[in-house]
């Protein structure tokens, strides 16, 4: 050791004193760090968490999701608040029953705040992975037992399936398909769907009144009925029906939009107008109506639009031959009625894959029906010889077409000797319409072929 004349003390050497310094500078950083941490929270960090939460409750969900951006910090403080027990009993409304019918300030103020939930935890879980979002939502939810299939012991008189159906959809707005199939087989985890569909579609239909009702409800409330955009509806219904071979899709399409009985005394018949049992036999015992079927047509049409992707028109048109056998051969007046509210294409699709497989006389019928609809339900006439024109043009030789007209006159003719031979019969009860019956198709026999004439003449 050197020392230096004229001094009084020691040297301290450099390299303890760099030492002392970098811990110095680590002490520094961690208190920056949790300055930095603490100044997120602005003026909040000056209030005790109680005072904080306390606070939250003095602002509306649309505002504590606004403020759940600031930071994360404070997001962080949020999902804290969230999980108490006073943040549920604030934020998970359950009074889904006490409501009169739509328009009354209760019904939409209770779907509006659970549009409100689901944009505050779109919002504070947007850090996580979907799996991790999924499993905290579901623990903030899981004691809300009316969301779940089986939970309300009286759906039909309960909006908790629609609330939850609109905080989902404000959940997942903007997601990719991938997370999208996640949410979907964690809702089946959930809820057990595919085994309840199985015992549906493998029964006797109306069985299980019970079951398809909640089938029902959970399906369209919760999965199909709040879209905006008609390929999100597309995506889902296929998620539905897809897992299944294509004879119970057809079962599962008629539960899900089939008609179905109204039942007296339900306060939110007006709201769920897809509420009550499902009516399996009102396509075979008489005639329908247009609201009867246009649940199922507008789905048809759902999946075969383009945006459908995993839908070829084959698989569309196979699905709705299968429909028309649920839960036996439908009313051939039925089937004409389904096709027309189906859309052009589709009518035209399903009529040309008959022409095709060589099945003229049973297009010739399908084509008097669909005269005989367009009489009944006032469409124009034109229409029908028009899409009877199209049909022509898919037989390959004139013999194979000559053979379809031949089949239409002929199917006029048996149908009204059937008919008349009804009206003569005379035993008639009070709700028989055979001579009404008779007279549309006169009428539409005459007016179809009226149009026939006119194009005869103008060309």
């Amino acid at each position: 050791m050197t020392s230096t004349a004229g001094t009084g003390y020691t040297l301290i050497p450099n390299q303890k004193y760099r030492r002392s310094n970098r811990r110095y500078r680590q002490r520094c950083n961690i208190s920056e760090a949790d300055s930095q941490s603490l100044s997120t929270l602005g003026y909040f960090q000056t209030l005790p968490l109680e005072i904080f939460q306390i606070v939250l409750n003095y602002l509306s969900v649309k505002d504590i999701s606004m403020l759940s951006m600031v930071s994360k910090t404070i997001s962080n403080r949020l999902v804290n608040y969230i999980s108490t027990a006073s943040g549920n009993r604030r934020l998970l409304l359950q009074d889904f029953h006490n409501l009169e019918l739509p328009g009354k300030r209760e019904g939409s103020y209770i779907l509006e705040h659970y549009k409100s939930l689901g944009l505050l935890l779109k919002r504070c879980t947007l850090l996580l992975p979907t799996k991790d979002r999924l499993k905290y939502i579901h623990k903030i939810l899981s004691e809300v037992s009316c969301f779940k299939l089986n939970g309300c012991p009286s759906p039909l008189h309960c909006l908790g399936l629609q609330c939850y159906g609109v905080f989902l959809q404000i959940l997942t707005a903007g997601w990719d398909e991938l997370e999208c199939h996640r949410v979907f087989n964690f809702l089946c985890e959930l809820s057990n769907l595919p085994r309840k569909v199985q015992t549906v579609v493998s029964s006797k239909p109306g069985s299980a009144r019970k079951l398809e009702l909640r089938i029902r409800l959970y399906c369209r409330s919760v999965l199909l009925n709040h879209w905006i955009h008609r390929s999100d509806s597309a995506f889902w219904l296929t998620r539905i029906l897809k897992p299944w071979p294509m004879v119970n899709q057809a079962r599962l399409l008629y539960i899900i939009f089939g008609p179905v009985s109204s039942l007296d005394g339900d306060v939110l018949i007006n709201i769920l107008l897809y509420s009550g049992h499902v009516v399996w036999q009102k396509m075979i015992e008489g005639p329908t109506d247009e609201t009867s079927l246009k649940g199922l047509a507008d789905a048809i049409k759902l999946l075969y639009d383009t945006e459908a992707r995993e839908w070829t028109a084959d698989d569309v048109i196979s699905l709705v031959d299968e429909l028309s056998v649920v839960p036996r051969e439908w009313l051939m007046e039925n089937n004409a009625r389904l096709l027309i509210l189906s859309g052009n294409n589709i009518c035209f699709t399903f009529m040309a894959s008959k022409a095709v497989n060589g099945r003229a006389v049973e297009l010739a019928r399908l084509m008097v029906f669909l005269a005989l609809v367009c009489e009944k339900d006032l469409y124009c006439m034109d229409w029908a010889v028009k899409m009877m024109q199209k049909v022509c043009k898919v037989f390959r030789t004139p013999g194979e077409r000559n053979n379809f007209l031949q089949c239409v006159e002929n199917a006029f003719a048996h149908m009204i000797m059937d008919m008349l031979q009804a009206v003569l019969s005379g035993d008639r009860d009070e709700e028989d319409n055979s001579f009404l019956n008779l007279f549309h198709l006169i009428n539409a026999q005459a007016n179809f072929h009226k149009e026939i004439l006119y194009l005869t003449m103008k060309s």
